[in-house]
This record gives C-alpha cells, sequence and structure tokens, in this order.
C-alpha cells in the first residue's frame, strides 16, 4: 500500500493513503540501519497491520524530488510567503530573506499580501511597485473580507505549498477559509492526527483537495539565511540577472565596483531601491558572521 506522510510524531508516522484514509504507522529498523528518516512529504510504501484500527509499518520511502525545508518537509512544489498589509506592516529585510532562500533552494515563490483592508492605499501601492520587478505573482488578500481566497486557490491546486510568513500575518485566517471554500472533508484527518494532543508544533501537510496540500513548518515560518556565502547573495536576488553579463568585471558584487549594470539599473529605476537596500544589509550580515 502506498501513500503520503502526514506527520510524524514521536516515532509515529500518519500517512495519508487515497480513498482509505489516515494511517498510524511506525518505521521499520532498516530505516535506522541505513541514516535514513522518514519526512513529511515522503511519499512511502507501508504494510498493513490492522485494517480496521488503521495502522501499518513503513517499508520503503520513493525517491525524493527535494527535501529543503528546516525542520525537513520533502516534496515541496512552491511556497506561499505571506505579509501582512498592516498590523503588523510589512518587514521588508524580514521578507527578502524569505525570498532569497527560497531562490537559494529552487522553489518557486507566490507572494500574498494580507490584510489589505487595513492599510492605506499607498502602502499597497508601493509593496507592489517593490516586487514588481522581480517576477514573483501577487495577491492581494484579506481573510476578513475572503479577498483573494480564489486566487490562492487557482495557485494552490495540484501542488505541495509550503506556507511562509512571521506571526500575526494571517496564515491560519487564509488556510482555514481555503479549507472552507473547497468544501472538503478533513475531519477525519483531524481526528487522526489528534489535534490539541500535542503541544508541541510539528511540520505537517493540511488537506485542502486532490493532489493539493499546504504544508505548515514551525520552522519555516522563522527562516534565515543559513550555510550561504556572500558571493551567493547577489544570484538570490533574481532581478539583478538580466544585468550581470554587462557588468565591468567577471565576480562583481553589485555593491561599489566601477561598471557594474546592476547598479546603473538601480539609477534609472529598473531595480527597487528598497530590495537594494535590503541586498546590501543582507550581504554585510553574511560578512559579518563569516567573520567569526
Amino acid at each position: 500500500m502506498r501513500g503520503r506522510i502526514i506527520k510524524g510524531v514521536a516515532g509515529f508516522y500518519y500517512v495519508a493513503v487515497p480513498k482509505e484514509g489516515v494511517f498510524e504507522c511506525k518505521a521499520k529498523g532498516i530505516f535506522r540501519k541505513e541514516g535514513v528518516k522518514p519526512l513529511v512529504g515522503d511519499f512511502v510504501e507501508m504494510a498493513l497491520l490492522d485494517a480496521q484500527e488503521k495502522t501499518g509499518n513503513l517499508t520503503g520511502i520513493l525517491p525524493r524530488k527535494n527535501a529543503p525545508l528546516r525542520p525537513a518537509v520533502a516534496n515541496i512544489d512552491q511556497a506561499a510567503v505571506i505579509f501582512a498589509a498592516a498590523d503588523p506592516k510589512p518587514n521588508y529585510l524580514l521578507l527578502d530573506k524569505f525570498l532569497a532562500m527560497l531562490e537559494r533552494c529552487r522553489i518557486p515563490a507566490l507572494l500574498c499580501l494580507n490584510k489589505v483592508d487595513l492599510a492605506a492605499r499607498e502602502d499597497i501601492v508601493f509593496f507592489q511597485e517593490t516586487y514588481a520587478q522581480c517576477g514573483y505573482p501577487l495577491v492581494l488578500a484579506s481573510a476578513a473580507r475572503g479577498d483573494g481566497i480564489c486566487e490562492l486557490q487557482r495557485f494552490f491546486h495540484g501542488k505541495t505549498t509550503a506556507v511562509a510568513g512571521p506571526s500575526g500575518v494571517g496564515k491560519s485566517s487564509l488556510t482555514n477559509l481555503l479549507q472552507q471554500e473547497i468544501h472538503m472533508e478533513t475531519g477525519e484527518i483531524s481526528r487522526k492526527l489528534g489535534r490539541g494532543k500535542h503541544t508541541t508544533r510539528h511540520a505537517q501537510l493540511i488537506f485542502l483537495e486532490d493532489d493539493t496540500w499546504l504544508a505548515d513548518t514551525p520552522g519555516f515560518s522563522s527562516l534565515y539565511l543559513q550555510d550561504i556565502e556572500t558571493e551567493e547573495l547577489k544570484t538570490c536576488f533574481r532581478e539583478f540577472a538580466p544585468y550581470e553579463a554587462d557588468c565591468r568585471f567577471t565576480g562583481c558584487m553589485h555593491i561599489h565596483e566601477p561598471g557594474c549594470a546592476v547598479t546603473a539599473a538601480l539609477e534609472k529605476g529598473n531595480i527597487s531601491p528598497q530590495r537594494y537596500k535590503n541586498y546590501l544589509e543582507l550581504y554585510q550580515q553574511l560578512k559579518e558572521k563569516r567573520r567569526y
């Protein structure tokens, strides 16, 4: 029998099997011997122990497409980076940290600006203009009014999407609306996972509809740049790419070098000053970290 791990708690793995439900499984000793740990998001093979109680043993892990997140979640297709337009106002430096890490992991991203009903029009326009040249899809949403839900549904359909963003931006409110609007039966999964039973938050997949999952990972909601060299950072700002070939020097870091095509594009208004300012700040942070 094959399924997908949607949560792992205290050595138990909860496996969703299409048309069969959720099974509580233990991993066979062979995984420990081979140094392989099953991850949320893994597609797995399992041996059935009790059909009535829906229990089994994991016997194999199918090949992974990726496992880029911490805590690790496997087989992610894309990410939705959710920030609020107000209450709290966007932290642009933190947002660009999220986007830089996703670029490094080669995970496509969507930007979702929630709580637009609470923000001044000029603040929303500034956000739009800041990210217009980056090529990220942008959804303006309001969980309070239900705005943007249909657009998010279209973006999520048929894929596994990691949800990222700081506390208080409305990730849970949007997720609840998505489940409510799609009208899918999730009661069995909720009962099997025993929500409220475990106080520690764990990575998990939230079922929306066939082949459509949201990956809620506590670590991903506080993602910071890790294991990245200063020389790599420029590749994580996608709007630099069209100009880099025209820089005078190979290996130009786009900071103070003469003949830099990226800073020339900045002066012409083709690159957001806010994004470039954050690039310099992140570069400096990585440089200081490297020093110690």
